[in-house]
């Protein structure tokens, strides 16, 4: 004979699994997550791997007055197209068309004042308002290259070495290794990995306790020869291993994408293996039973469904604070980290992707994080059920 909260188990999953809405939020939150982090990691690649300064159109005010620059500027890839002299407005008008990326405008007096060794002025106009800050400073770079050319040539042509403008050289060595980087760029969104534990199951959480309660099929179910525990263990596994599911799905998806993007184009690697993402796997049950339990525990207090929706979309922040204000005050792993749910699993998943050795003390600890706190939330969950007030909803 099968045990009385496996029959309930049973029961609240069959009817969950028969509402598409509920199949369709799963399926939802499993593949959103990963599908944007890769996203966003290819856009960087395609970005990174483009080639240099493509696509960039300048239009240049009295181009014949300065050959060498323009020749260096078409040597960056930068398209340089002679417009004829314009005013301010007209310029505006141009640049609002989007004719060109930015216009540069030499002065009159350009040749004059390059010949006799005075600041020739240039006029770089662009539109900020654009998305094109990107190739602005892309031209900016090329004009202060030849300004730095000609700096030096004209030192050279008095006898002095342009070496005396630059009394120190500065070497820069980065000893961190790419594992690191990338776990510190993938950490900032990490948390959204582990947030679908918290939408996964919500609706069969809601569904079983204040959903029953106001279409009053909760007393006949209270009428059965169950104990509270029994009938609330098994509405509590039915929605946790709907957390479950999702969760390990999207952390599965999430290791494929980022082991099949070619981040070292970008000077990332992503070096968790599949052993390791088994790993904490096992170690997010605990989250998703958690997450679970507190739904249920909430739930069951609200007098209708969607006061318990309502309350639960305030309740389901309350885990994410902690990793908002880690990132925000960017502050440095620490022990205490490890027993925080859900923080716990974010900093366990960061410190495997860096390549630091763990041990076995973070892995346990990120477990009882939150395994502890899931039995507490049944436990009460157990004793709001047998009160006939709840029951009653009076």
């Amino acid at each position: 004979m099968k045990p009385k909260f496996m029959v309930v188990f049973w029961k609240e999953l069959r009817e969950t699994l028969r509402d598409k809405r509920a199949l369709g939020l799963l399926a939802m939150f499993t593949l959103m997550y990963p599908l944007m982090l890769g996203y966003l990691l290819q856009q960087q690649i395609t970005r990174a791997t483009k080639p240099e300064r493509e696509g960039i159109n300048l239009a240049v005010i009295g181009a014949t007055q300065a050959p060498t620059l323009m020749s260096q500027l078409k040597q960056k890839n930068i398209e340089v197209h002679e417009v004829a002299p314009m005013n301010e407005h007209a310029i505006g008008d141009y640049l609002k068309a989007r004719k060109a990326v930015a216009v540069l405008r030499l002065s009159d007096k350009f040749g004059e004042n390059y010949r006799e060794m005075r600041p020739a002025r240039v006029e770089l106009w662009y539109d900020s308002a654009t998305e094109s800050d990107a190739r602005q400073r892309d031209i900016e770079e090329v004009l202060t290259a030849y300004g730095s050319n000609v700096a030096s040539a004209r030192l050279l042509a008095h006898g002095v070495s342009p070496a005396a403008l630059a009394p120190i050289q500065v070497q820069r060595f980065d000893t961190g290794s790419s594992a690191a980087r990338s776990a510190g760029l993938i950490g900032s969104i990490l948390g959204f990995l582990f947030f679908p534990a918290f939408i996964c199951g919500l609706s069969a959480a809601v569904d079983s306790t204040a959903g029953e309660r106001e279409r009053r099929s909760l007393e006949v179910l209270m009428a059965q020869p169950a104990r509270a525990w029994e009938l609330v263990c098994g509405k509590w596994l039915a929605s946790g291993s709907l957390a479950i599911m999702g969760i390990t799905l999207e952390l599965m998806l999430a290791h494929a994408i980022l082991s099949w993007l070619p981040l070292e184009e970008i000077g990332m690697s992503w070096r968790l293996s599949w052993p390791d993402l088994l790993l904490v796997c096992l170690v997010s049950v605990p989250l998703s039973l958690f997450a679970a339990a507190i739904q249920i525990a909430v739930a069951m207090n609200a007098r209708s469904f969607k006061e318990a929706q309502s309350v639960l979309s305030f309740v389901m922040l309350a885990p994410m604070i902690p990793g908002v204000v880690v990132a925000t005050l960017d502050l440095k792993t620490a022990d205490w980290m490890y027993l925080v749910p859900m923080l716990s699993n974010q900093t366990l998943l960061r410190e495997i992707a860096k390549g630091n050795a763990s041990g076995m003390l973070p892995f346990a600890l990120t477990f009882l994080s939150s395994a502890i706190p899931a039995l507490l939330a049944v436990a009460f969950a157990s004793w709001r059920m047998r009160s006939e007030r709840y029951v009653l909803a009076v």
